[in-house]
């Protein structure tokens, strides 16, 4: 990846975020300068500014990968910014190379030093080339920034910026044992700014500030007063009697801290990021009127996605839950797919995206943000005997955490990201390197698991998370869900080891398609010996997860899967329609009961507002998902429970069935060159619409009802070809825009 770059860093300790200096004249007597491309990396994170201007408004460059053994490196073009004698300057942050991660407090994981490298090649109008790279000539200096930590908060002190600069000495470090790698997912940007909704007194006489929305980035401020004054913010997602509510952040302080130099001042504390709807601003000039006359903005951060999914419905609050997921899915893509972004933890969790990256890959363009973390995940069970770790990259296995929660075996849900996300990769863009990138990775993880399984061949022995979040489980045991484990784990492996034999046909693995059709089949096999019931007609787990699990993953035959979404059914109407999954069950539920013929019974478990339910959350004011169904209480009170999130993405892939059954649209082949278009008109709304932006163009879906009718279209580009099926429709149809209108009546299920 580099040439002549030398990886270098401070020789002696500097107070606060240093700024790396090197100086370059450009080679005369070769014509004009044609092109200048910039290559930097850092052991933490690095902005890069050449005379003065930043390069990119990238963030958090280069982001978090598994140290060890893999480093990313940005690269961009710098032609615009380079003149005949420039300065390069790399300003280094704690990141996650040297910063707190976890609950456990630990800091400078990965190792104490800060450090980049960097190189600029130029090339000239007669060809002739020249480099710049870092090396023993830079020098280092401090800078505004006098702490900064990502859990924790930036603070910057703007009289520095008025102090003379004094350069010292740089170190040359030896080469990292871990391999330089281009990054191939889009950057940490800024992705929208919001400007303060209110601002009041709380009863303790605190200013609070209210953005709108819980989002994750920072608050921008612009403030003039005197020299040494401090503004403190403080931030948090939600209230608590009229109070920030921050007991869910944990250790996390998320606090900023500015100190004025005296004249106008204008803070960003990019080397931080906090999950927040509301910031508590102490020492602000002028109080609370003079915050309601500007001077904040939040920054709501992100990977830079390129949006491709859209919905919308006659249901305001469906339309909002809608709209939270896509909040959650944002402030949860920075960098990689995270659990949360705000507390103590803030960690590649593999069962979230497990579950929820089919939703993802419908509303954004994530092929290659997560085919870059995936490489993080082979890697590390490269180095762990083919286990996929609860996290990734796996800090955990470095910072003390109790025994059983370090992976020791492979986990159901959670070790099947490895299998479940290159597969849903694949069917929303149709390239297979993701499949052919991980292939190796998915039998690794199916050949551990073998080893794992009982003398029954059920998945039954070890840890397990299970139906995680259970909401009938105590706050306090969060694992103690309704659905047996073991069949948890065994309907996990079957479905995992049936994907595993679909990517063996694609990209033509004969050599262990045999291997794993086996597994497949005799998990399939153990699992109906064990749980399928067929003279009681039920499942001897009789939980609305087992059934959903057993119906979507294809565990049952046809005349089965008929009494098994009736028993699911009548579990949930049993249920006032609330939910009564977990972490593995609440995705497929609603596809188990429509896929029955229980539509009706979907509908209004979709509908229900009452706690646990999808919409109880947005009732109650939330504009992202939540961990918990319950995370605040009816009463307004924080649920007591340890991990109470109020940004966790996870049970925000019903929007996945939002868009392939209610409004109708889902691929049938990869890439959506074949789509069915096959809405499912519930109860209760009036007409649904959704689009995505496939490869070959945008994908379009509307329905309406009008009396006893409804009316559909769709817009299908060329080279997609689309089964229409609603009520007596039976069509298969080309490019262009299609109109159906047609009776229809759900199924009515109870």
């Amino acid at each position: 990846m580099f040439t002549t770059a030398r990886l270098i860093s401070p020789a002696a300790p500097v107070d606060g975020a240093p700024t790396l200096v090197g100086r370059f004249t450009l080679d005369s007597d070769h014509g004009a300068l044609v092109h200048a491309t910039l290559r930097y990396s850092a052991l933490g994170v690095v902005e890069a500014s050449i005379n003065g201007a930043r390069v990119s408004d990238d963030l958090l460059t280069p982001g978090w990968s598994s140290y060890e053994w893999r480093v990313r490196v940005a690269e961009t073009d710098v032609t615009a910014l380079v003149s005949a004698d420039s300065v390069l300057e790399l300003t280094l942050g704690n990141g996650w190379y040297r910063g707190s991660l976890t609950w456990m407090g630990a800091t400078g994981v990965y190792g104490d030093r800060l450090a980049a490298i960097a190189e600029i090649k130029l090339v000239f109008a007669d060809g002739h080339t020249q480099v710049w790279a870092t090396d023993t000539s830079w020098t280092v200096r401090p800078t505004d920034t006098v702490t900064d930590d990502l859990y924790h908060g930036q603070t910057i002190d703007a009289r520095r910026r008025q102090a003379p600069a004094v350069e010292a000495a740089v170190e040359v470090l030896d080469a990292p044992s871990a391999r330089f790698e281009p990054y191939v997912g889009p950057p940490v940007a800024p992705v929208e700014t919001l400007p303060v909704r209110d601002a009041w007194l709380s009863p303790t006489g605190r200013l609070i500030v209210d953005f709108g929305e819980n989002l994750v980035g920072w608050v921008r401020a612009e403030v003039s007063g005197e020299p040494g004054r401090v503004v403190t913010l403080r931030h948090a997602e939600v209230l608590e009697e009229d109070e920030i509510g921050i007991r869910p952040l944990r250790s996390a302080r998320a606090t900023d801290r500015f100190i004025l130099s005296g004249g106008p001042d204008v803070f960003e504390p990019r080397f931080t990021f906090h999950g927040f709807r509301y910031v508590e601003v102490d020492g602000w000039p002028g109080g609370v009127d003079a915050v309601r006359r500007g001077g904040l903005e939040a920054v709501r951060i992100s990977s830079r996605l390129r949006r491709t999914g859209t919905f919308s419905s006659s249901e305001p609050l469906l339309n909002r839950l809608h709209e939270n997921v896509v909040n959650s899915t944002l402030g949860n893509f920075v960098d990689l797919p995270t659990d949360c972004p705000q507390r103590d933890e803030r960690l590649g969790w593999t069962g979230d995206i497990a579950v929820f990256a089919p939703t993802s890959a419908y509303l954004f363009d994530v092929g290659d943000f997560l085919r870059d973390w995936l490489r993080d995940v082979v890697v590390e069970q490269e180095h762990q005997g083919g286990v996929v770790p609860y996290v990734v990259p796996d800090v955990l296995k470095y910072v003390g955490v109790p025994e059983d929660i370090t992976p020791v075996d492979s986990t159901a849900v959670w070790s099947d990201a490895i299998v479940w996300v290159p597969w849903a990769v694949w069917m929303a863009s149709g390239d297979a390197r993701v499949l052919s990138e991980n292939f190796e990775g998915m039998l690794a993880h199916l050949r551990h698991v073998s080893s794992l399984v009982s003398q029954s061949g059920l998945w039954d022995r070890g840890f397990q998370f299970g139906d995680w979040l259970d909401p009938d489980a105590p706050p306090e045991d969060p694992a103690a869900a309704k659905a047996d484990r073991g069949l948890v784990a065994s309907a996990c492996l079957y479905r995992s080891a049936d994907l595993a034999v679909r990517v063996a046909d694609v990209l033509d693995r004969w050599d262990v398609r045999d291997e794993l059709e086996r597994l497949r089949d005799a998990t399939r096999r153990a699992f109906r010996d064990a749980y399928v019931d067929l003279d009681a007609q039920r499942l001897r787990n009789h939980c609305e997860t087992s059934y959903a699990l057993a119906i979507v993953f294809g565990l049952l035959d046809d005349e089965e899967r008929s009494w098994a979404g009736d028993r699911l059914a009548e579990l949930v109407d049993a249920s006032g329609h609330r939910i009564s999954t977990g972490f593995a069950g609440t995705p497929y539920i609603l596809d188990a009961l429509s896929g029955t013929g229980h539509l009706v019974t979907a509908g209004r478990l979709l509908l229900q507002r009452e706690c646990p339910s999808w919409l109880y959350p947005v009732t109650m004011g939330a504009t992202t998902i939540w961990e918990r169904w319950d995370s605040m209480l009816p009463d307004g009170t924080i649920n007591p429970g340890e991990m109470t999130s109020f940004n966790h993405y996870a049970l925000g892939a019903v929007a996945d069935w939002m868009h392939r059954e209610l409004a109708g649209l889902a691929p049938v082949e990869p890439g959506y060159s074949r789509v069915r278009i096959a809405p499912q008109p519930i109860d209760g709304i009036d007409d649904a619409s959704t689009s995505y932006d496939s490869v070959h163009g945008p994908i379009a879906v509307a329905w309406r009802r009008e009396g006893p009718l409804v009316h559909l279209e769709a817009t299908v580009p060329e080279g997609v070809v689309a089964e229409v099926r609603l009520g007596e429709v039976d069509a298969e149809v080309g490019a262009g825009v299609h109109r159906f209108s047609v009776e229809f009546a759900p199924t009515v299920a109870v």
